[in-house]
């Protein structure tokens, strides 16, 4: 049950959510349209739909461009041109719902309008192929964040679930980061080694950005954020939207995920990362080894965890919903942020903090991000560095 008080601090302040997989979710069901969505579609398996989007109070959503990184190069900068293109056809099939979004002030504009408003995240690197040129290319059509790496390294940036490659960023991934910086595209660093998000965070002049990541004091798995990384992101005034990934919320579900990964990964290398059998036989898995026990609690202790360390101004939410294939009790859906905002008002935290963690910190990141651009643009064009 929400309270009036919950309900109208989500009125004025709705959920600004870092990641969503839906696009993915959708193209690997072999639905390449978007005409299911305006109902529930929890029974088709998926976590996200216009009912429960609304239900859930979410006011701007970054939606994930993701491709697997196993795809090689040029193809995988074809299948993110056509996941970035399939968030802009979302949009355009529910013009009453939604609407693109590019910057601040086009959050602002369709908050006022009642409509949510559609940003594009890139996940991984991977997908600009080690060329500059693609990265103006996609920023062009939308896109306002790039996640350095997936799973696997890149070329020239080091995952936080690979061998060390390069050392954090090579001297072209450096050159990613700062003409990230000049184009107004967050560097997001959900996914990268510490070597990375500490290489990236030495040069970048934008805030620090993590699309869905949590924190690795209450959750050793390495995709999440130490302390001492926190603690630079409240120094760039950035931001970790935290994530509702039960292998990063809890020790005994950590063990729990890196097993399932690990057979995902074997079984995608068997059947193919787009296929119906790989669903099928990871479903069968999951019936055999259920999730361990996670809940709302679990979300809320890392929320209010980076709010002690970083502090208030640098926390949000980036659920992962339609990327993962189980979620804590209660947070089953896009539907279920007003819980979790519940539960964090039920442990004191007044409204205007609440706002900060819904709306304001995830727009204020982004409006840094345009100006750290415009500096950026004043001193320097475009990048002509080559990988290699």
């Amino acid at each position: 049950m929400i309270s009036p008080r919950v309900a109208a601090v989500l009125r004025e302040a709705p959920v600004v959510d870092g990641h969503n997989d839906l696009p993915w979710a959708l193209r690997i069901r072999g639905q390449r349209g978007f005409d299911t969505i305006d109902r529930d579609t929890a029974a088709d398996g998926l976590h996200t739909d216009l009912p429960r989007l609304r239900k859930g109070a979410v006011g701007a959503q970054f939606w994930s461009a993701f491709v697997p990184p196993t795809l090689p190069g040029d193809t995988a900068v074809t299948a993110t041109l056509e996941q970035i293109d399939a968030i802009h056809r979302m949009a355009e099939h529910y013009p009453a719902d939604l609407v693109t979004a590019t910057c601040a002030d086009d959050m602002e504009n369709a908050r006022a309008k009642g409509k949510l408003a559609c940003l594009i995240g890139v996940e991984g690197g991977h997908s600009i192929a080690c060329s500059l040129g693609t990265l103006r290319t996609m920023h062009a059509l939308g896109v306002r964040y790039l996640t350095l790496t997936h799973f696997q390294n890149t070329p020239w940036a080091d995952s936080a679930t690979d061998v060390p490659g390069v050392g954090g960023l090579s001297d072209f991934g450096r050159e990613v980061v700062r003409e990230c910086n000049r184009l107004g595209v967050m560097a997001d660093l959900s996914h990268v080694a510490d070597s990375t998000m500490n290489a990236t965070l030495d040069i970048s002049t934008a805030p620090a950005f993590f699309s869905h990541s949590s924190a690795r004091a209450l959750c050793g798995h390495e995709r999440n954020v130490p302390d001492d990384v926190l603690l630079r992101v409240r120094d760039s005034n950035g931001i970790v939207m935290v994530t509702f990934v039960p292998g990063f919320l809890n020790e005994e579900c950590r063990v729990w995920i890196d097993a399932l990964l690990a057979e995902s990964k074997a079984l995608a290398a068997q059947l193919g990362a787009e296929s119906a059998e790989l669903r099928a036989a990871e479903a069968a898995w999951l019936r055999a080894n259920p999730r361990p026990p996670c809940t709302i609690a679990d979300v809320a202790d890392h929320v209010e965890h980076v709010r002690a360390v970083a502090g208030v101004d640098h926390v949000g939410l980036g659920g992962d919903y339609d990327g993962v294939v189980a979620l804590p009790d209660g947070l089953e859906g896009v539907d279920g942020y007003p819980l979790l905002v519940e539960e964090l008002a039920s442990r004191g935290w007044p409204d205007a903090d609440l706002a900060k963690l819904t709306w304001h910190n995830a727009v204020r990141v982004l409006r840094d991000t345009e100006a750290a651009a415009k500096q950026a643009q004043q001193q320097r064009g475009p990048s002509l560095a080559v990988f290699g």
